[in-house]
C-alpha cells in the first residue's frame, strides 16, 4: 500500500487516503450492502459500490475527488461520509467538535463537495466528550427528517454510547477497527450490534497493510505515513507479529488466494451484516481485495485460522495513547 504525499496524521484505514485528482481512490468499491433502517438486520442486500470517505481525509479533498467521480453514477452507489472535527490553521490539527451547530455546517459542506443533495451514511468519527451523544443523535435525526442524510452511523464508539444514540435515532451502521489481528469488537461489541440490529463497517480490515504479506521484518515508513507512529508497526512488532502472516500465507497458498483475501473473507464470514473496507491506492489491490468476496472459507479452514489465532499473540498497541483515548466513549 503505497503512502501518498497528501495523506493526513489521521487515516482510519492507515494507508495513506489520496486528496488529489491524481490520485487512485482509496475509498473503497468493496461491492455490498445499503443498510436498511429496520431493527432486524437486512435480509436482502443490495451489491452496490460502497465508498467511504470524510471531511478530515485531505483535510476535505478526498470528498471533492469522490464528488467529482462519482456525480455520473450517483444514483448507483452509496457514499458514507464522517463529522466531527474543526482544522487548526495549519489544517493538520484535528478538534473534536460534534456540536449541533457544527455538525450542521460540516453536513452542508459535504453535500457540496460530494456534489450530493444527501448522504446515504453519516458518522460521527470520533465521540466528543463535551458533547451528549443525545444531542449528536437528535440533530442527526433532524438531518434526516429534513432529507439531508439517509442513515446514522458512530465510528469506535462504546457499547453504551451506540445504545444511547440508537434510543434517540436508530444507528444503522459501527465503524470500528476489526481484523485477524484486532478483535476486541467481540467481547462487547458485536453482541451489542447483534441485538440492537446495527451493521458493522470494519476499518484497517488487513491492519493497516499487515496482513497482505507485503510488510516484513526491516520495513521502513515515511514520516507522512500513520503507520511510522503506530506501535504495533514498529520493527519489534513487526518481527514478533509476523508469525500470524507466515500462518495465514500457508492457508491462502493451499486455497490458491491471498493472504489478503483470507483477511476480507474471515471477516465476511463472521456474520452477514459485516461489510469490511480496504483501503488502497493501486487498482490491482482493488481487484484483489474485491475477489475476497467469492473466497468461500469452509469451517475447516475457519478452524485453521483459529488454530493459527491461537497460536500467536499479536504484540504492541494499535494506536499511540492520544489517538486511542478517543476510542471506545
Amino acid at each position: 500500500m503505497a503512502p501518498s504525499s497528501n495523506s493526513t496524521e489521521f487515516t482510519d484505514q492507515g494507508a495513506a487516503i489520496p486528496s488529489a485528482a491524481s490520485n487512485s481512490l482509496a475509498v473503497i468499491a468493496q461491492p455490498l450492502a445499503e443498510f436498511s433502517q429496520a431493527k432486524s438486520y437486512p435480509l436482502e442486500i443490495q451489491e452496490r459500490p460502497f465508498f467511504d470517505t470524510a471531511e478530515v481525509y485531505g483535510p476535505y479533498l478526498n470528498e471533492e475527488v469522490v464528488g467529482e467521480a462519482l456525480a455520473p453514477v450517483r444514483d448507483q452507489v452509496v457514499i458514507a461520509t464522517k463529522f466531527g472535527f474543526t482544522f487548526g490553521d495549519d489544517n493538520r490539527q484535528q478538534i473534536l467538535n460534534s456540536r449541533p451547530e457544527h455538525i450542521r455546517r460540516a453536513v452542508e459542506g459535504s453535500l457540496m463537495r460530494l456534489r450530493t443533495g444527501v448522504i446515504d451514511l453519516l458518522y460521527q468519527h470520533r465521540v466528543d466528550p463535551d458533547v451528549p451523544i443525545e444531542d449528536v443523535a437528535g440533530t442527526v435525526k433532524d438531518l434526516i427528517a429534513e432529507g439531508k442524510v439517509k442513515h446514522f452511523g458512530l465510528s469506535e464508539a462504546g457499547a453504551q454510547t451506540i445504545r444511547r444514540a440508537h434510543a434517540v435515532q436508530s444507528v444503522t451502521a459501527l465503524q470500528s477497527e476489526y481484523s485477524l489481528w484486532w478483535r476486541e469488537p467481540e467481547g462487547e461489541i458485536l453482541p451489542t450490534l447483534e441485538e440492537l440490529g446495527i451493521g458493522f463497517v470494519p476499518f484497517s480490515p488487513l491492519g493497516k497493510g499487515f496482513l497482505t504479506g507485503a510488510i516484513k521484518e526491516g520495513a521502513t515508513f515515511g514520516s507522512d505515513d500513520f503507520r511510522s507512529k503506530v506501535p504495533r508497526f514498529a520493527p519489534a512488532a513487526i518481527k514478533a507479529n509476523q508469525a500470524l502472516v507466515d500462518l495465514l500465507g500457508q492457508i491462502a497458498k493451499d486455497k490458491g488466494v491471498t493472504a489478503a483475501q483470507i483477511a476480507l473473507a474471515w471477516l465476511l464470514a463472521r456474520k452477514p451484516w459485516i461489510v469490511p473496507i480496504p483501503g488502497t491506492t493501486k487498482l490491482n489491490r482493488l481487484e484483489e481485495n474485491v475477489g475476497a468476496a467469492s473466497v468461500e472459507l469452509f469451517e475447516a479452514d475457519l478452524s485453521r485460522i483459529a488454530g493459527a489465532l491461537h497460536e500467536v499473540k499479536i504484540q504492541a498497541d494499535r494506536y499511540l495513547a492520544a489517538l486511542q483515548a478517543r476510542v471506545g466513549r
